[in-house]
């Protein structure tokens, strides 16, 4: 079952600075409760889809909610800037790598 969210464009600045989607609240709620038992180290595997971007990565938690990883490779391809608000679809992927 696919999620969708939108969410402001953060900068996180740990040894080298990266780049995220904060999922908000409610929509972490749910894809925590819809995870359950598919997380690993408190990470989710995720296929993401923003404008005509497809990805896959693991959702990051922080504070209580989902951060969604943004590539620079996905960032360049979308035109996606620190700040901005930005949709995203996602839906779950099992640890095999399959779609839940």
């Amino acid at each position: 079952m696919p999620f969708s969210c939108t969410g402001p464009v953060i900068e996180w600045r740990g040894p080298a600075p990266f780049v995220f989607l904060a999922v908000p609240d409610e929509e972490s709620e749910d894809l925590k409760e819809a995870a359950r038992g598919l997380e690993y180290w408190g990470q989710v595997a995720v296929d993401v889809r923003i404008g005509g971007t497809d990805f896959r990565t693991a959702l990051f938690p922080k504070d209580g909610r989902y951060l969604v990883p943004l590539r620079i490779a996905v960032r360049r391809a979308e035109g996606i800037e620190v700040g901005q608000e930005l949709t995203a679809v996602l839906e779950l992927a099992s640890r095999d790598g399959t779609r839940s």
